[in-house]
């Protein structure tokens, strides 16, 4: 009787198995210079969501996702979290990406922690790709408004460092772009910059100014209501990728704002992740 009661929990245990996270931890417990005591309540890390329509035997596409939050906190849920599922219902292994931030006290952390934190989990992925079952040349990079400035940098200033892993391609959703004025999200830039940054700096980060024709293809999802980050930060991504002969994709919807996330309840707004889906299709990455 007792083994037989043994069996059945065990299969009733499989299902929550089968759909727990695994949390990667991007730094080894001895790199205590990684976050600051009375800040930080946890080191960065990503958290590892398995594709659950696993279309074949191949090895899978997989996406590192930055959740936004004006690099002051992470919108874990709504742009991690959801997100990941919906790729993973498409056969997509996805990793959500919990980054350094920083405080409007500026006692956080600014650039380039959350640029290393990215790396470091770009090159976890790829040194891991074949026990994850995960195809080398098909690990891009997501990111929504700040987020999106985190992925496109990854995205610009990797292809130009020999010694960085280049992301096979990069969606970019609301994304802040340009650390210039007038169109530069002045939180995000605070945030990461400080408040008083070099010019070097702030060009350096104006992503728009990095493209190369190495930079690797993307889709650009926006809203053309969007106040909080201007709407010509796509446009001003899309145009330098146009220009350096770069397949690219730029969707503007008529409404949205910004942070509509999956925009569940809006029945046009929320055909942009099935866009996205075609797209990766339409340029070989799934």
């Amino acid at each position: 009787m007792r083994l037989v009661v043994f069996f059945i929990l065990i299969i009733y245990s499989i299902p929550s198995m089968v759909n727990a996270q695994q949390r990667i931890y991007l730094y080894a417990d001895s790199d205590s210079n990684i976050i600051k005591n009375g800040f930080d309540t946890v080191k960065p890390y990503m958290e590892y969501y398995l594709a659950t329509n696993q279309l074949s035997n191949n090895p899978r596409t997989a996406i590192l996702i930055c959740p936004g939050g004006g690099y002051k906190y992470l919108a874990w849920e709504k742009e991690g979290v959801k997100p990941a599922k919906f790729f993973n219902s498409n056969g997509i292994d996805v990793f959500v990406l919990h980054y350094r931030v920083n405080d409007e006290m500026l006692h956080g952390h600014g650039y380039p922690a959350q640029y290393n934190d990215a790396n470091k989990a770009l090159n976890y992925i790829y040194d891991h790709a074949d026990s994850f079952h995960i195809q080398k040349n098909r690990i891009g990079i997501m990111g929504f408004s700040a987020g999106g400035h985190l992925a496109a940098t990854i995205s610009t200033l990797n292809p130009l460092n020999p010694k960085t892993f280049t992301p096979s391609f990069s969606i970019l959703v609301y994304p802040v772009i340009t650390m210039e004025n007038p169109y530069a999200h002045a939180g995000s830039k605070k945030m990461l910059l400080g408040e008083d940054s070099s010019a070097d700096l702030i060009k350096q980060l104006s992503v728009e100014k990095n493209i190369s024709p190495n930079t690797p293809p993307a889709i650009i999802i926006q809203a053309g209501d969007d106040k909080t980050v201007p709407v010509q930060n796509s446009i001003m991504y899309y145009e330098q990728l146009l220009a350096n002969h770069i397949p690219a994709a730029l969707f503007i919807y008529d409404h949205g704002k910004h942070g509509f996330g999956m925009a569940e309840n809006d029945p046009w707004l929320s055909q942009w992740p099935q866009q996205v889906v075609a797209w990766l299709k339409e340029c070989h990455f799934l």
